[in-house]
């Protein structure tokens, strides 16, 4: 059986029992029941050894997670989808509103990958690449993928330490208090902190005014700038979940899309800036604006 993915235990404080710290650490099995499931089929090594779910981790350990024989059986379907950036280590895609990133569905972007990027020639080369983060099923945008499994390691790290810089842009309904400001309160028991700005707005008959948005997130909660926007009185145009009331737009999806990441390459630590151009539908409400999304 091949590695699908690689972690190193940093120093720990106390000895931690093994299925209490890995959920989250794999992409591929992240909640604590699979984890579990996964060290008795003798699918996770640390330093070589398979693992048993009373092991304690002391810190410095290497940690495998291996494939399994679904992983082998996951279909592969083929998409039209535009690669932004590829190396060997990583791949950054041009997601597409309406298709789900992973999941039981056969069409999901992660399904998708393994014939729409080269092969890596890095003797940890995923069989089958790994995104490194989510994006809601209607949003569109910029998506990092894993090709190795250091790759995967560090880009998991990378998040966790908020060290990848990613910009959204967004058309929001109604007008804002202020035209930038920071906003930051909980979500679920957690901080949430994104940063917003308004590039444009125009008089709308029907929505009384539409803005182009401009958004960062320093956070990553679900549905966070989905929720920010609704907090603060000015919805994202097209989303079904948080809206005004009687201003729900139907026909022309979710009008939030992932516009420009920036980091540190997780392998050769040479600096990636990577920008999406913003859909038609957008530039038909702002025509005005540079198809480029680059930060300057």
């Amino acid at each position: 059986m091949k590695k699908l993915e690689s972690h190193t235990v940093p120093k720990l404080d106390k000895p931690v029992r093994i299925s209490d710290y890995l959920p989250g650490i794999f992409k591929a099995v992240s909640s604590k029941k699979g984890i579990k499931k996964a060290i008795e089929k003798k699918r996770v090594r640390v330093n070589g050894t398979y693992a048993r779910t009373s092991k304690y981790l002391n810190g410095g350990e290497m940690i495998e997670l291996i494939e399994s024989k679904a992983d082998l059986r996951k279909p592969t379907i083929s998409l039209d989808l535009n690669v932004l950036y590829e190396d060997d280590y990583i791949a950054i895609i041009d997601k597409p509103a309406g298709i789900v990133v992973s999941g039981n569905k056969k069409r999901t972007i992660e399904n998708a990958l393994p014939t729409l990027l080269q092969k890596s020639n890095e003797p940890d080369a995923l069989i089958r690449p790994l995104p490194a983060h989510r994006l809601d099923f209607p949003t569109s945008g910029i998506l990092i993928i894993g090709k190795t499994s250091q790759a995967v390691t560090a880009l998991n790290l990378a998040f966790e330490h908020r060290t990848i810089n990613k910009t959204y842009h967004a058309i929001t309904i109604g007008t804002p208090p202020e035209p930038k400001a920071v906003i930051d309160d909980v979500i679920s028991g957690k901080q949430a902190i994104s940063l917003y700005e308004i590039i444009e707005s125009i008089d709308s008959e029907k929505y009384e005014c539409l803005n182009l948005v401009k958004l960062q997130p320093t956070t990553g909660r679900r549905h966070q700038l989905r929720i920010h926007m609704h907090g603060i009185g000015t919805p994202i145009l097209g989303d079904p979940l948080y809206y005004k009331e009687g201003l729900v737009s139907r026909g022309k999806g979710l009008y939030l899309h992932a516009s420009n990441v920036n980091f540190p390459h997780p392998i050769t630590k040479v600096a990636v800036n990577v920008s999406s151009i913003l859909p038609q539908k957008f530039r038909a409400i702002f025509p005005n604006q540079r198809e480029s999304t680059e930060e300057e």
